[in-house]
């Protein structure tokens, strides 16, 4: 698995040398940004999550997988 940095020290999935420890992770555009995607444990996308998009710029994308820590 490729190394993901991640500034988002909150996220539940944030680890150590700011590097992220999800399992699978969701990158959406920002047009999708508030939808509530769901995920298999195996990293499968569900439903409405199966789709594709394109964006011009990163300033475009958002990550999904980020979930507050408790």
């Amino acid at each position: 698995m490729p190394t993901v940095k991640c500034n988002v020290a909150n996220c539940t999935y944030w680890g150590e040398g700011n590097n992220c420890v999800a399992d699978a992770i969701l990158v959406e555009i920002d047009k999708h940004a508030n939808k509530d995607y769901k995920m298999e444990a195996s990293g499968e996308l569900i439903g409405d999550a199966k789709h594709k998009d394109s964006a011009d710029k990163s300033a475009e994308t958002c990550c999904h997988t980020f979930k507050p820590k408790q």
